[in-house]
């Protein structure tokens, strides 16, 4: 059996991460930085057991699954306008690449640029390909 000491610090400690959840909550309510809000209060509440590379990922993966599931629930009608907002996204990655090309002070860095800005242009062409495609089985054909 416990003693009334070990009893008594395991409740506090269990004060002090309730404690930390509530102000972890709070702080997610009033703050725009939800996912550092959100990574704290797991911190706290593990006590300090999760690490915030595997939280991240967590993270990632749900996004994941729900990027899956949102792009699948959409109606037929919807996928050209999907696709020009993902070539949208692949043109913000293009600046991105741009930037590792340019300020790289490594070779490894500029040549993992040039592969991203390779293979992104390939996307960006290839998804503006598919949009035209889309759009022309809407025109109505000429007799």
């Amino acid at each position: 059996m416990m003693d009334k000491t070990s009893l008594e610090q395991a409740l506090d400690q269990l004060d002090r991460a309730v404690a930390a959840v509530r102000l972890g909550v709070q702080d997610l309510v009033t703050s725009q930085g939800g996912a550092e809000a959100a990574g704290s209060i797991a911190h706290a509440a593990s006590g300090g057991a999760i690490d915030p590379f595997v939280f991240r990922f967590a993270i990632f993966v749900l996004a994941i699954f729900v990027g899956y599931y949102v792009v699948w629930s959409v109606t037929p009608a919807l996928h050209t306008p999907l696709m020009a907002v993902t070539n949208a996204i692949s043109s913000v990655i293009v600046v991105g690449a741009l930037l590792a090309v340019g300020i790289a002070a490594s070779s490894l860095a500029s040549g993992f640029g040039f592969v991203a800005l390779v293979l992104v242009s390939v996307n960006i062409f290839g998804g503006f390909l598919v949009t035209q495609r889309m759009l022309a089985m809407y025109k109505k054909k000429d007799k």
